[in-house]
């Protein structure tokens, strides 16, 4: 079975979304998805999400790709990736991730078998969180 993981926040959920995590469980058998925590998206984005993270967690949850979902850890945003073990991390097409940088963290943890994948733009000047939220 090849596990897949993606990440997100996921606030106002869209087709966008849906179509990042559709792609996402093409590339394996099991797709756990992790909702950034309430505290963590604020540090990253610069603002608090809309919905609570408990909200979101559970509008992934409903989503008929996802065979899983958990919410991402306060202080360490790298250790849900080490504890679940995924064989694929399929980021989102405008994720502002470094692969080289994630690749580089999670093999200085003793994280060896993995690959990172980006999905492609969906719509993007129609489904974009940014957007929408306006």
């Amino acid at each position: 079975m090849v596990k897949v993981m993606a990440f997100g926040t996921f606030d106002v959920l869209h087709h966008g979304h849906e179509e990042y995590l559709r792609q996402a469980k093409d590339f394996g058998d099991f797709l756990l998805v992790v909702v950034s925590r309430d505290v963590n998206t604020e540090r990253l984005k610069g603002e608090k999400p809309h919905l609570s993270e408990d909200e979101r967690l559970k509008a992934i949850s409903e989503c008929a790709y996802v065979d899983k979902a958990v919410l991402g850890n306060k202080k360490d945003i790298y250790k849900v990736v080490v504890d679940e073990k995924p064989d694929v991390i399929c980021l989102g097409y405008d994720q502002r991730v470094d692969e080289r940088e994630l690749e580089k963290e999670l093999l200085s943890r003793g994280f060896k078998s993995f690959r990172i994948v980006r999905a492609k733009a969906f719509k993007p000047e129609l489904y974009k969180s940014s957007k929408l939220k306006k």
